[in-house]
């Protein structure tokens, strides 16, 4: 197995287990390596730290083990197999109300690049490695043994996360279908509501399962409001608002493709009481003073690299702004970032100033991020990425 050793001091971020090593870390390697290659990582003092799969970029080596293990079939599996163990844990497995859930993230159950989403039969795969991607068929194996005849089938949607100048390139398609002959089953739902998942065109993995339990708190508040839902992609706040009791509830999208999923959906759960329109949140919010109860504001990440941080975080301040300054007296806002490289201390200072801006009075009511199965590994702080808050405005 290749060897990688690191520059003398570079080795204390993987005594406290994180599992990233940069490129700026690795003094030599014992021989030539390629993309996807499993590696053992010493120190300078050639002390054994662990091993992960090498890839080209400023993430060099993603770990999967700080142990000396043998990186089989049986190996994989049992990732896989934790991973199920815990959702049966949190309840998610065969839950009669929810059937959509995050069976596998990463950094956070281990095996960094690699996630799977589980809607109602179909796990949706997506690897951001070379090395995971490469063993795909190992982990469509191991999820047949474990899920049995609840697996119907398996969709790689790899196609857009893996590295760009990756050697191997992937394409979007299915690797395992039980019966070609029984219909895959498009409709999940999440406590008790029904939402389509489109995998195979949409974003990510066809829906956004980390605002699972935000969803439903949202429609804790919900009865008798006049309710918003910015940047609305599915209508799945919209949904959750309008099933809870909510008096009328509009959704917004720039994105016609957005409204015309929402519009499915709200169908789908036989909503009456509900408008889409498609436009720019920034200019809708401007003319609707006095309109809404609560407002969700549920934006794409505005910064994904450390050199837009500063323009991201601008963008935030405007946007809660709007919505500070034009929502009902007594209203609730439900404010979030998914923009990783914006961290939750920034998040709120930048809320704040937006409702000093507003000159309005901002209590808040709760600290949200994402839900359990979306789980942080406590020695990688960074998989932490969705921050929420839900705020009284007087």
């Amino acid at each position: 197995m290749i060897k990688i050793t690191l520059t003398s001091g570079k080795d204390h971020s993987l005594h406290r287990f994180h599992p990233w090593v940069f490129s700026g870390a690795i003094k030599k390697f014992s021989a030539d390596v390629k993309e996807g290659d499993v590696v053992e990582v010493y120190s300078a003092q050639n002390e054994f730290l662990g091993m992960g799969h090498f890839q080209i970029g400023s993430i060099a080596v993603r770990m999967f083990s700080f142990k000396e293990v043998s990186p089989d079939y049986n190996f994989w599996k049992s990732k896989i197999q934790a991973a199920y163990n815990f959702r049966k844990q949190l309840n998610l497995v065969n839950n009669p109300a929810t059937n959509c859930y995050r069976l596998f993230f990463a950094e956070g159950d281990g095996l960094p690049g690699f996630i799977i989403d589980f809607y109602n039969g179909t796990a949706v795969f997506q690897s951001y490695s070379i090395g995971m991607h490469l063993i795909k068929d190992q982990f469509v194996k191991a999820l047949q043994e474990i899920m049995g005849d609840s697996l119907v089938a398996v969709f790689d949607k790899s196609e857009d996360t893996m590295p760009k100048q990756a050697p191997v390139k992937a394409t979007n398609g299915y690797l395992y279908k039980r019966d070609e002959s029984i219909p895959i089953n498009t409709i999940a739902l999440e406590n008790n509501n029904k939402f389509y998942v489109d995998w195979e065109g949409g974003q990510k993995t066809g829906f956004f399962l980390d605002q699972r339990e935000n969803r439903e708190l949202l429609g804790s508040y919900s009865k008798d409001k006049v309710v918003l839902n910015t940047f609305c992609y599915t209508g799945g706040f919209s949904v959750y608002a309008a099933n809870a009791g909510a008096k009328e509830v509009h959704s917004t999208d720039i994105s016609k493709k957005a409204i015309e999923l929402t519009d499915r959906n709200i169908e789908l759960n036989n909503i009456q009481n509900h408008q889409s329109f498609a436009v720019d949140t920034f200019e809708f919010l401007k003319h609707k003073e006095n309109t809404y109860d609560i407002i969700v504001l549920d934006p794409p990440a505005f910064a994904k690299h450390q050199n837009v941080k500063h323009n991201a975080i601008m963008g935030y301040k405007r946007l809660n702004y709007e919505a500070i300054k034009q929502i009902k007296p007594g209203g609730l806002l439900f404010t979030f970032s998914c923009s990783q490289v914006v961290d939750k201390n920034t998040f709120n200072s930048t809320v704040m100033a937006a409702a000093i801006e507003a000159g309005r009075n901002v209590r808040v009511l709760h600290h949200l991020s994402q839900p359990p199965d979306h789980c942080v590994n406590i020695f990688h702080p960074e998989g932490e990425y969705l921050k929420g808050l839900v705020v009284h405005v007087e």
